[in-house]
């Protein structure tokens, strides 16, 4: 099957491809923050450093994925770069907006780290089919796939074995427990989602 044009998107469908992506990412995150969790990856830090400083996570994210454009640039375009430096500023806004209108009285965090992980990786495969990313160590996950071949998720869950480890030492283990609940269900939407030569011509 010829995939060459099944990844090729007007500029009205990267809009609505990265928009969506964008706002599933920030509902998951909501229901992360609101749960008291945390996750790996860029967002991961940005979290726990926004738990730690009480700055609010959509400036901490923005700011922590500054050094990663270089990266993205150098080694996978200006197109990525720029569509991700659009996504990243995007969901931190979006961040700051949804508490306003979407407030919860109580959560099972079980359920919120299935419901973050379920609706982070849908973002992201969003993301990811319009050549974006939320930055950060996605985009190293993403140049080691294309590189070498080996799974941008499973690069991304051992990213995350670290930061929960060092986690370990900062929130109780319930905290991490069902934080890492919510890492692993994203992660394994990601690894078994994402793969270039599976998207659908319509």
């Amino acid at each position: 099957m010829d995939t060459q044009n099944l990844t090729d998107h007007s500029l009205a469908d990267d809009i609505q491809g990265m928009t969506l992506g964008v706002f599933l990412s920030a509902l998951g995150i909501h229901f992360l923050t609101f749960a008291g969790l945390i996750t790996g990856q860029t967002a991961g830090l940005a979290v726990i450093i926004a738990y730690l400083t009480g700055y609010s996570f959509g400036p901490v994210f923005f700011v922590i994925n500054l050094p990663f454009y270089f990266l993205a640039y150098r080694r996978l375009g200006a197109e990525f770069t720029i569509k991700s430096l659009i996504s990243v500023s995007m969901l931190s806004i979006t961040t700051e907006i949804l508490p306003l209108g979407l407030v919860f009285d109580s959560m099972h965090p079980a359920l919120a780290a299935v419901i973050f992980g379920a609706l982070v990786g849908l973002g992201l495969l969003a993301l990811f089919r319009h050549n974006g990313s939320l930055g950060g160590l996605g985009v190293v996950a993403l140049l080691v796939q294309d590189t070498t071949g080996f799974k941008a998720g499973w690069v991304q869950l051992i990213t995350d074995a670290v930061i929960f480890a060092v986690a370990l030492l900062l929130f109780p283990a319930s905290v991490v427990g069902y934080s890492l609940l919510g890492a692993v269900v994203l992660n394994l939407v990601i690894t078994f989602n994402h793969r270039r030569d599976r998207y659908i011509a319509t």
